[in-house]
């Protein structure tokens, strides 16, 4: 499939950026990491952001999450404008409207699977309704892992354990970063099931970085950046039309292996 350009409507969108701008220092030495981008996140959609190494998708991702404040332009969640939230505002909206999964997990090694999916939970006075819980829990299978510390399970159990928790407060979006690069291809490839099942099952949106082409082939749609702009959409990727994609942008480093 050849890659089509969007222009995103105000609704019907999850996450929501308009000619975002992120720069890193000033003067001479200033660096654009994002250089005016637009771009709409679908309520219910997976969505995997791709580019070469220094493109800005990381960049991207930690401005959409209210991780990492945008130096001009708009971010809205949930038609929440981020950029017009104080710290209190913005620390709560993360809290009960964000999920995060993280490549490293993030899992507190003391506590059980049962706790650590809690945590987010317990820390803002929370409690999952129970079927949502059982739900949760029902699909991504750790039902007889919950008593379990991180160090008694394996890496994919162990980013299960973190889909749970990202989950658990029913967030309007989860953010995941390289979910799968710690991860054998087994492992990987379950993480990934998991994710679709939570868009189709639960209803929920996904929005993940990887550099991975079979990654991003589980999203509905992958979205494309280089240089801090953005190069490309493109709808039920595939291998040929990912690969496709990233030689448009960057054909060196495709043949390199990049």
């Amino acid at each position: 499939m050849s890659a089509t350009t969007r222009e995103p409507a105000p609704s019907g969108y999850a996450v929501l950026a308009r000619d975002l701008v992120k720069t890193y220092g000033s003067g001479a030495t200033a660096v654009r990491a994002l250089d005016g981008v637009t771009v709409g996140f679908g309520q219910g959609e997976f969505t995997a952001i791709m580019g070469p190494s220094g493109s800005g998708k990381s960049t991207l991702m930690h401005c959409l999450a209210g991780l990492d404040t945008a130096t001009a332009g708009s971010v809205q969640i949930g038609g929440v404008e981020l950029t017009k939230l104080n710290d209190k505002a913005l620390t709560l909206l993360r809290r009960r409207r964000i999920g995060f999964i993280f490549q490293s997990f993030n899992l507190l090694p003391t506590l059980t699977a049962e706790q650590n999916i809690l945590l987010p939970l317990d820390l803002a006075g929370l409690k999952p309704p129970k079927q949502w819980w059982d739900q949760v829990i029902g699909v991504l299978d750790l039902g007889a892992r919950l008593k379990h510390r991180p160090g008694e399970l394996s890496g994919g159990q162990q980013q299960r354990v973190a889909c749970a928790r990202a989950l658990m407060s029913r967030p309007e979006v989860v953010f995941a970063d390289e979910p799968t690069g710690n991860l054998d291809s087994r492992s990987g490839a379950e993480v990934l099931a998991f994710l679709r099942m939570s868009v189709r099952e639960l209803g929920q949106t996904v929005v993940m970085v990887t550099h991975d082409t079979t990654a991003a082939c589980a999203a509905d749609r992958a979205v494309f950046l280089a240089d801090g702009v953005m190069r490309g959409d493109v709808l039920s990727p595939t291998p040929d039309s990912v690969t496709a994609q990233l030689r448009m942008i960057r054909p060196d480093r495709v043949a390199a292996g990049e």
